[in-house]
């Protein structure tokens, strides 16, 4: 699975950023969908998952109440809406596929990565 991420870029503390990622490769629907993220010096974390149907979603606690993932099987897109954003959620995102057929936060369960995307929220 080849995995491209878009969307990101620098946005004032309160306001919205939606992150897009297009899956090529392998049948987008036999595959769970996740966003991680990574800040500078620290280690990369769980953001969202979703499962192959879209009905099993994980959030970090983190950013639960705040960003949406959701995904589009006709479109092979996995999309995260984040909403509220805060100076701390500043981070290159990355999407990650995995060929479990649940959700996982575990980033060594993720077989696939995409280049990431980097958001910059200013306060």
């Amino acid at each position: 699975v080849q995995l491209q991420a878009s969307g990101g870029g620098l946005v004032q503390a309160g306001g919205s950023l939606r992150l897009s990622c297009a899956a090529s490769g392998r049948a987008f629907s036999s595959v769970a969908m996740g966003w991680f993220r990574q800040a500078p010096g620290k280690e990369r974390e769980f953001v969202a998952a979703i499962n192959v149907s879209g009905g099993g979603i994980k959030y970090a606690d983190s950013v639960k109440g705040r960003f949406t993932i959701s995904r589009d099987n006709a479109k092979n897109t996995v999309y995260l809406q984040m909403n509220s954003l805060k100076p701390g959620d500043t981070a290159i995102y990355y999407c990650a596929a995995s060929l479990l057929l649940g959700t996982t936060k575990r980033v060594h369960e993720y077989h696939y990565w995409g280049q990431g995307t980097l958001v910059t929220v200013s306060s």
